[in-house]
């Protein structure tokens, strides 16, 4: 029975596995955190079962579906920080998940894990990713960031607000959720949307026409395909 599952598993591709053991991770240490973090505080009264579905089920929609049975706002801030992370990861390649898809953060892991070891290739389960995939994947990742930053920074920018600083301070934290929210098309909110004005909403919306098509094809489909220049190459030390 061992070598039948382990001879199927041999046949899946290697995107296939990735996304396999990337997903199982992902809900297996999102559990694991929003258990840990709230277990002593919005959890501290429900039972261990009530506790352990809440918890799996939020790992899970933070990174597709976007439905909450908690109060997102009474969450604590360290649970607040894995669910962005989670919702910028989002779902995986060909689902109709955002973020910047499973993969493209499991590549980024074996891309820095390579670069410590010293070595030039990228090597997964005994084959070399290309060095396109891997170009795509830097800038995909850094473009959904740089988003993630501007429209977060508009929000601030325009939230127009009379309160001291000390106490408008917390809005940072809420904008970021937000936007990170609608740029992987979840749908959770700490309860700030309604308070947002026009602009503000306008620039949500844009985030998250952004997060579904993906920033690097609407910069693509913006911009005419020109054919570019090669020069003579020459070594630029960096890190």
């Amino acid at each position: 029975m061992t070598s039948l599952i382990r001879g199927r598993i041999k046949k899946l591709s290697i995107h296939s596995r990735i996304v396999l053991i990337t997903t199982g991770i992902l809900i297996v240490g999102g559990t694991a955190c929003f258990y840990l973090f709230e277990m002593n505080a919005l959890l501290r009264d429900a039972s261990c079962k009530t506790s352990f579905l809440a918890s799996a089920f939020h790992s899970v929609s933070a990174r597709t579906s976007g439905f909450n049975t908690v109060d997102i706002g009474q969450l604590t801030t360290a649970t607040i920080l894995i669910l962005v992370i989670l919702m910028f990861i989002g779902a995986s390649p060909g689902s109709t998940g955002g973020g910047i898809k499973a993969t493209s953060f499991d590549l980024l892991i074996f891309m820095i894990w390579t670069r410590i070891k010293g070595e030039e290739e990228v090597n997964i389960f005994n084959r070399t990713i290309p060095k396109e995939i891997l170009s795509r994947t830097i800038a995909i990742i850094f473009a959904s960031a740089f988003s993630v930053c501007l429209i977060t920074s508009i929000l601030l920018l325009l939230a127009g607000t009379a309160e001291a600083p000390l106490q408008s301070r917390h809005f940072f934290v809420e904008y970021l959720f937000e936007t990170v929210s609608a740029f992987g098309t979840v749908g959770l909110s700490m309860g700030i949307t309604a308070n947002l004005n026009d602009l503000q909403k306008l620039a949500i919306i844009l985030i998250m026409f952004a997060g579904r098509v993906g920033p690097l094809t609407l910069a693509f489909a913006w911009s005419a395909p020109k054919k570019g220049i090669t020069y003579a190459e020459e070594q630029v030390m960096v890190g």
